[in-house]
């Protein structure tokens, strides 16, 4: 190509590149709206709406998206770990000039108030998430004009009162969370209309009466979560209906009675199944042998009796079957073999055994292990020594016989209870980085590190001294 041609071909794509039209800034209102729920925030320590300043484009602000110059999602978090980056304010209603949002997402702020009755003047809403604020009152009974919600989210609020039976008339919603909030009464009946639902979440309130068998509804569930609320009753039979999809079922904390249902074998997708701290009796059902994708068993603080069945699990995470009934002698050989364990929870399981014979096949993972209350011998330190992320180990109430100062305590230990056993020896220093420590009725001597435990932490040892006990002679 000559020197001319390609002269004619440049300036032909800079011509081109010139008459392509210039975007122009996000719509008046939108501006507006936007502005004003600004002019609501009464702290922005991180300057997380630093950007926010009129005149600019604001479709190039941080947390705002548009389509053809209209905002169309406000999505604003916090980090729960720093906490510096919340907002606090009002949800200021001049976000209803938005009209084109179609997502709100506000997670992990400071937002205060009532129920933000803006969001019945937004025709185009689908998505609301506002989680982890401070709103309160009660949920209006007109949320059941929303009806073109997909999804629903108030998770962790401060909302009380019952659940508006109009909320069965959302029946796009998807998602429907309003878990960790303050709500009373029972679950409406109606909501058995919302047949779309793939996770359910109502935990962590106060509601109570019986769990409706309404389950057959729900086709496409995945995640269910009714977990610390007062509900009775048994678990209701329809629930069996959820077998080929539920992959979270979570009951526990609450005033159930009767046995685990049989049909709990049939749900091959699980996941994760949590019926701790309710009344539930019996055995097991033998048909658990079937639930070889679980990775997250909690059937703990229940009325449950022998035989435990033998699991088929390829690869536990964690379990709890503590304070049951269970005589298990030793700790399950699915358990042993897993290689991807990191929570261990088998307090009073009648385990009978010596620390060192157990030779699980993975301890890096370890986070959580508690053996209290069995009858268990010998000494953990082959077994801890060898955990580097380990935050608690409990072990009271053995006949475990040990010197405490082999012991690694590594830099993630939060909790040790040892208590009531056979150990013997000083108490290290590096104890002084737990949160929680229990050697007391053991054999130890000597005079104690600086801590900040009190006296009954380390009562009926041997010749231990030194604040908070008696001081050394």
């Amino acid at each position: 190509m000559n020197m001319k041609k390609l002269s004619f071909l440049l300036l032909a794509i800079l011509t081109l590149r010139c008459l392509k039209p210039i975007s122009s800034a996000c719509h008046v209102d939108d501006e507006a709206g936007l502005l004003a729920f600004k002019s609501g925030i009464t702290a922005d320590p991180s300057n997380k709406l630093s950007s926010w300043k009129p005149g600019t484009d604001c479709c190039t602000w941080a947390g705002i998206n548009c389509l053809n110059n209209r905002v169309t999602s406000l999505s604003l978090g916090g980090q729960p770990d720093q906490p510096n980056t919340f907002l606090s304010g009002k949800i200021s209603p001049s976000l209803a000039k938005l009209k084109f949002l179609d997502g709100i997402y506000l997670q992990n702020l400071n937002f205060s108030g009532p129920f933000p009755d803006l969001l019945f003047g937004l025709p185009n809403l689908q998505y609301v998430y506002i989680e982890h604020n401070r709103l309160s009152g009660r949920i209006p009974d007109k949320i059941g004009n929303l009806t073109q919600l997909g999804a629903l989210s108030f998770y962790y609020n401060q909302f009380t009162g019952p659940i508006p039976s109009s909320i069965s008339k959302l029946t796009r919603l998807t998602q429907l969370n309003l878990g960790g909030n303050l709500l009373t009464g029972s679950i409406p009946y109606g909501i058995q209309n919302l047949k779309s639902l793939t996770l359910f979440n109502l935990e962590q309130n106060g509601l109570s009466g019986p769990i409706p068998d309404f389950f057959s509804s729900f086709s496409e569930l995945r995640i269910l979560r009714l977990s610390r609320n007062k509900f009775s009753g048994k678990i209701p039979a329809s629930i069996s209906a959820l077998a080929p999809k539920l992959a979270y079922l979570e009951l526990g904390h609450n005033a159930l009675t009767g046995q685990i249902p049989d049909f709990l074998g049939n749900f091959k997708a699980l996941d994760t199944l949590d019926l701790s701290y309710n009344g539930l009796s019996g055995i097991v059902p033998q048909r658990f042998v079937n639930l070889t994708k679980i990775f997250n068993l909690d059937l703990s603080h229940n009325y449950l009796t022998d035989p435990f069945p033998q699991l088929k699990v390829k690869g536990i995470e964690s379990l709890d079957l503590s304070y049951n009934s269970f005589h298990l002698n030793q700790i399950p050989k699915w358990v042993t073999s897993s290689p991807i364990i990191y929570s261990l929870k088998l307090a009073k399981c009648g385990i009978k055994l010596k620390l060192e014979d157990w030779k699980p096949a993975e301890t890096y993972f370890y986070d959580f292990i508690d053996l209290s209350e069995n009858e268990i011998t010998g000494s953990p330190i082959g077994l801890l020594n060898k955990t580097d992320f380990l935050v608690g180990f409990s072990a009271s109430g053995n006949k475990l016989k040990f010197n405490l100062e082999s012991l690694r305590i590594v830099k993630t230990l939060k909790q040790l209870d040892l208590s009531r056993n056979l150990v013997f020896g000083k108490v290290p220093s590096g104890v002084s980085g737990l949160d929680r420590l229990n050697v007391s009725h053991n054999h130890l001597c000597g005079p104690l590190p600086a801590t900040k435990f009190a006296a009954s932490a380390f009562l009926g040892n041997d010749c231990l001294c030194g604040a908070p006990l008696a001081p050394c002679k």
